[in-house]
């Protein structure tokens, strides 16, 4: 079923904010008590999706609509916080303030994940219907857009970040060149490509939820080569390369293969 196969996606990227979130606002000391939004709205939200993961009635559930409302206001007033904190700096928009300030980014994946999941509820809310429809749209069409979009802009954080790490091993091209290409496949499956369209994207959508996870792996490595390694792992943790981050991509990805399962519904029906 699309709905929870698009609760599982809502649920990965909100275990990766979770986690991420918990990380980056302990080194700063939750020097501000909004600090500790992030972390409850992005358990909530895990909390709702596995119970949608878990629910098969083809009825939408107010508990998670709910929380997923509250998931996509908090991505927003996070993305205006991490803003403001980058313009407050001496020098405001530069170069050094979008490297080391709060990530312009980060917020917006526990935005992506509660609009996913607010997508599996609205196909819920269909009911038996052939062709689903989310707030009136193509269900199908309008999951590809926002996955696309979110592996986008994801990719576009991960290279920035990359950029502040010179790219010193080749592998870190990754994440700002497989996901775009995904992201175009997407948009190009759901302007209508034909069959042969969604078995490439589908294979695409399988190598970035690999990708997502087999960054975890990456980053530990990363983590390793710091000094002292692992015996430090208190303080490399907070200083090395974040280890919840890539599974952001493969959460996006997971959307995109629910996408192309309600095209293909779609064009059946």
């Amino acid at each position: 079923m699309a709905a929870r196969r698009l609760n599982r996606a809502a649920g990965t990227l909100a275990a990766s904010v979770l986690a991420d979130s918990a990380v980056e606002h302990y080194r700063g000391s939750f020097k501000n008590k909004a600090m500790l939004t992030p972390i409850v709205v992005a358990g909530l939200t895990l909390a709702m999706s596995l119970h949608g993961t878990a629910d098969k009635r083809p009825v939408a559930h107010n508990a998670r609509d709910t929380s997923y409302l509250l998931a996509a206001g908090t991505g927003l007033l996070g993305t205006g916080f991490h803003i403001y904190n980058v313009t407050k700096k001496v020098g405001g928009f530069s170069w050094q303030n979008l490297f080391y300030g709060a990530p312009l980014g980060a917020p917006m994946a526990i935005l992506l994940s509660g609009l996913l999941g607010f997508c599996s509820e609205r196909l819920r809310a269909n009911g038996p219907r052939r062709r689903p429809r989310v707030l009136s749209l193509p269900a199908g069409k309008t999951v590809a857009t926002v996955a696309a979009l979110g592996l986008l802009g994801t990719s576009g954080e991960a290279g920035l970040l990359h950029f502040r790490g010179a790219f010193h091993n080749p592998l870190m091209a990754i994440p700002v060149t497989l996901p775009p290409i995904g992201a175009g496949l997407l948009g190009a499956t759901a302007a209508g490509s034909g069959k042969s369209g969604h078995r490439a994207t589908r294979w695409w959508m399988r190598l970035l939820v690999v990708m997502g996870f087999a960054g975890v792996g990456l980053h530990a490595y990363g983590i390793s080569r710091n000094m002292g390694g692992w015996r430090n792992w208190s303080q490399n943790i907070l200083n090395g390369p974040p280890l919840p981050a890539p599974p952001s991509f493969a959460g996006l990805a997971l959307a995109g293969l629910a996408a192309l399962e309600l095209m293909k519904e779609s064009s059946d029906g």
